[in-house]
């Protein structure tokens, strides 16, 4: 075994082969979490990780709906909702239950490339940091969390997410502009120019880095102290979805203020803050520290629920996968 894990046995191919390019990592076989499943690699990965995306998306998206109303939602004269269930209930009395479906394409559109990003980053990182004895450092763990939060926030999530908040902020206007996902994004675009999908980038990188660290911290430690020691050993579906939905709660204590700012900067209204921390001055001298945790109740029911998923699901795809797609 080299410093990696690398077998010997794996050596170059023959003239004329195909090499994959992720090589093969034993260590990757022996976890039993989404963000480092059994044998991920290459594209079985990405469309494991897409596929997974898209369910879970479906499943928890009223929630980020919610939260993403309440967060926008200021204090005064503007202020429409007293709560989760009256967001809710004032939703579906205006645009139906559909209504609170609104933005979801834009992350469907954007969940393949966000898993494999996500995905592809931790992997690449793991494989650098890893331990001679196939486990990851406290370092390890956080370093590569946090580099797959990092490129996630700036290939796919900002975006995606900008995109997002403003289409639910839209709907809040007495005459909607956007008519669908492609004509939202061509008006951002001509009205603002590319850098109109790219607001609250600062923030973005902040709140996914932290995230993915969060997560991945937690969830490796979780394995490492189940495995107990014996890497080898498998983690079955039900506990990874209970060690997800822990990681998941951990990340959300841990950097909802920072979710908030970035709601704020990427809704129609950002132009009134001139960066990221004048956003954040703002918040607190207009709304005071509580409004740093808006929406924590509803973020917190949909990220729990989407990290286990997450996890368990990723986890059944790529076992399918290996059993006939070699």
């Amino acid at each position: 075994m080299d410093r990696l894990g690398m077998s010997p046995l794996v050596a170059a191919p023959a003239a004329g082969q195909f090499r994959n390019p992720f090589g093969r990592r034993p260590w990757m076989e022996q976890s039993g979490a989404a963000a480092a499943a059994p044998g991920a690699k290459g594209l079985k990965g990405i469309v494991a990780g897409g596929i997974t995306g898209g369910i879970e998306i479906c499943i928890t998206f009223p929630t980020e709906y919610v939260k993403t109303q309440l967060q926008l939602d200021e204090k005064g004269a503007t202020k429409q909702y007293n709560g989760i269930m009256d967001c809710v209930k004032k939703t579906v009395k205006t645009n139906g239950v559909l209504g609170l479906y609104r933005g979801l394409s834009v992350l469907l559109y954007g969940s393949i490339p966000k898993s494999a990003v996500r995905f592809g980053a931790f992997e690449s990182l793991k494989g650098r940091l890893m331990e001679p004895n196939g486990q990851l450092s406290t370092s390890g763990k956080l370093l590569a969390g946090l580099g797959a939060g990092v490129a996630e926030a700036i290939l796919a999530v900002t975006p995606m997410e900008t995109v997002k908040v403003k289409f639910i902020n839209d709907q809040r206007s007495a005459t909607p502009k956007f008519k669908g996902f492609f004509h939202g994004v061509g008006m951002i675009v001509r009205q603002e120019g590319l850098s109109g999908v790219y607001k609250g980038l600062t923030a973005t990188i902040m709140k996914q880095g932290s995230n993915q660290a969060i997560r991945f911290y937690v969830m490796e430690s979780l394995k490492d102290v189940y495995k107990g020691g014996d890497q080898s050993k498998p983690v079955p579906k039900m506990v990874v979805g209970a060690f997800g939905a822990v990681a998941g709660a951990a990340s959300v204590f841990g950097n909802t203020p920072i979710d908030v700012v970035k709601t704020r900067m990427q809704g129609l209204e950002a132009a009134k803050y001139k960066n990221t921390m004048d956003c954040a001055m703002q918040i607190w001298r207009n709304e005071g520290p509580a409004a740093f945790y808006k929406g924590t109740v509803p973020r917190l029911s949909r990220v729990c629920l989407d990290v286990a998923i997450t996890f368990m699901i990723y986890d059944s795809f790529m076992d399918l996968f290996n059993k006939f797609w070699r």
